[in-house]
């Protein structure tokens, strides 16, 4: 099978291996990208644009703070809960300079899974958007956290812009709380504390831990998955030579990034992007569609990456059909399964074809791409370079080109486990590196992929994992609960719609529920449709069939 990839990789003139020593961390990548291109713009997010050299100053600001003014060490973990904002690569990169590892964490987090993952990772220190602080002042006491820094929306703007849309935010659209948190500092103090001493560089070896990427389990706990340095530079290298392929330019694209940065896919892209001189355009809200199209037509957009059910809702908008797409060269997939409803819609009313790829937490995430010499709708494209690909059967063996198996994925960006939790790493991940994906796959004679089924029982919500046996764990603490098992069902907007079948000792209602679990989940999560029965289906040693529900 890997012979078949190489030789169809170097047919779309894309190598079939990448040298991952080029770049020891992805902080030697950030500097070599200032160096080449510092006055150019990297970053733009409501209405304001940090150059590379802006982006570069700010960053050594953060991290001499970190250094100087916290009681953080290189190793220590610092999370960061911000939606998409210039911020958001100032604190990263920051971050990393200062040789921390950052646990990317989701702002729609409720206090209970803000709790775990701050509990786990054992951070010492987080940077939160004071709109969405709330969480954390009920939790923070119960964590190690020592320093938490808060930053408004516009706190790099300059003046008086910044003070106008803090203002407006605040007491105006009152989208801030009143908070009570201790050991509490503004994101510009922290930044005038690091301006006021220099900052001292860090070695950073390319096996170093840089993130903790938290990624939900089958037994309802998340874990982090481990990606050091090499990890994620190794792929940033095999997606750039995959990017090739789209007659990607240095310098002169500009990306729409509406997915949140938290999220692996939507990350490695912005890094993508930054290494090769490019301008991303970060959407705080691409829930808010008019506000993304009001983005979207503000910059001469070449380059999108989105999901289905994001490219469903602006293809339905009268707004967007509208827009000008005239440079607009690339439009990427990823996260959840393209449709081909949905690729057709775009291609129809943009004139640009999406180009699928798929990918893991656990992988960095980018395993294959459609290459755009050579895009197949309907598939998930070729293994990036440097990646081994193998399909195996319930015993483990492996099976035919054309036939359904595991797939199974070795190679420099797969992750280096799970943190502190050696079992669930070992129940993954061989002796010889070899990573379970838990997806069935099938490969064409040409080396494409296809994504033929699901092994886990994972749902897929707009992109983002949601594990049906945590819902099942924070239902059944309803005093009313007796049983409850969730089901992932078909929906042509989010890809999957989750549906909760229920045995009650009560005639509690659907709406009681519902407004049960949106106090203990984070909104994606929240079942959307509540069936009740006298029994659910069950095997023979007593676990419900799911596979029955669905």
């Amino acid at each position: 099978m890997n012979k078949i990839i190489s030789e169809a990789l170097v047919k779309q003139g894309i190598p079939a291996t990448v040298d991952t020593a080029a770049n020891d961390s992805l902080v030697q990548m950030f500097q070599r990208a200032v160096a080449e291109y510092g006055p150019n713009p990297a970053y733009s997010s409501l209405g304001h644009t940090l150059s590379f050299a802006d982006l570069e100053r700010l960053a050594k600001q953060f991290a001499s703070y970190l250094q100087h003014h916290t009681c953080l060490q290189p190793g220590d973990r610092i999370a960061i809960q911000l939606p998409n904002l210039i911020q958001y690569p100032v604190v990263l990169y920051g971050a990393l300079m200062a040789g921390l590892v950052v646990v990317n964490t989701n702002p729609l987090y409720t206090p209970r899974e803000l709790e775990h993952q701050l509990q786990d990772s054992a951070a010492k220190a987080i940077v939160v958007l004071a709109n969405i602080a709330k969480p954390l002042q009920r939790v923070a006491a119960n964590t190690d956290i020592k320093h938490i820094i808060v930053t408004e929306l516009a706190d790099l703007h300059p003046f008086p812009k910044r003070l106008l849309i803090n203002m407006v935010a605040k007491y105006i659209k009152r989208m801030v709380p009143r908070l009570s948190l201790a050991k509490i500092l503004s994101f510009n103090t922290a930044l005038r504390m690091g301006e006021s001493t220099p900052f001292s560089p860090v070695p950073i070896k390319s096996e170093q831990l840089a993130m903790l990427q938290y990624t939900g389990g089958t037994t309802g706990v998340a874990k982090g998955a481990m990606l050091s340095h090499r990890n994620l530079v190794a792929n940033v290298l095999q997606c750039l030579s995959m990017f090739d392929s789209y007659s990607f330019k240095k310098a002169t694209e500009t990306l729409v990034v509406p997915l949140p940065l938290y999220h692996i896919y939507s990350f490695t892209n912005s890094v993508v992007m930054l290494v090769t001189g490019n301008h991303c355009i970060l959407v705080p809200n691409p829930r808010d569609i008019e506000s993304l199209i009001k983005d979207m037509g503000s910059y001469p957009m070449t380059a999108f990456c989105g999901i289905t059910s994001l490219f469903v809702s602006l293809c339905n908008h009268p707004g967007f059909q509208r827009m000008d797409f005239s440079k607009l060269s690339l439009t990427l997939a990823g996260g959840m399964a393209l449709t081909a409803d949905a690729a057709a819609q775009w291609q129809k009313i943009t004139g640009c074809e999406i180009v699928q790829g798929y990918g893991l937490t656990e992988t960095s995430p980018v395993i294959s791409v459609n290459p755009g010499t050579g895009n197949q709708i309907g598939t998930i494209g070729l293994a990036v370079p440097s990646t081994q690909i193998k399909l195996v059967d319930s015993e483990g063996m492996n099976v035919a080109i054309g036939e359904a198996g595991e797939l199974c994925v070795k190679g420099p960006q797969v992750m280096e486990g799970y943190w502190h939790r050696p079992e669930a790493t070992a129940a993954v991940m061989d002796v010889d590196g070899w990573f379970q994906t838990g997806d069935i796959a099938e490969m064409q004679k040409d080396g494409y992929l296809k994504i033929v089924d699901r092994k886990k029982d994972m749902i897929i919500v707009s992109g983002f994992n949601v594990y049906p046996n945590e819902l099942d764990a924070v239902l059944t603490e309803h005093p009313d609960v007796v049983e409850c098992a969730a089901v992932g069902i078909p929906d042509a907007k989010f890809g999957e719609m989750i549906k909760m079948f229920v045995v009650t000792g009560t005639n509690v209602s659907a709406e009681e529920l519902k407004a049960y679990c949106k106090e203990r989940l984070t909104g994606y999560k929240v079942p959307r449709m509540f069936e009740f029965r006298d029994e659910l289906p069950k095997s023979a040693v007593g676990k419900i069939l799911r596979r029955e529900l669905r």
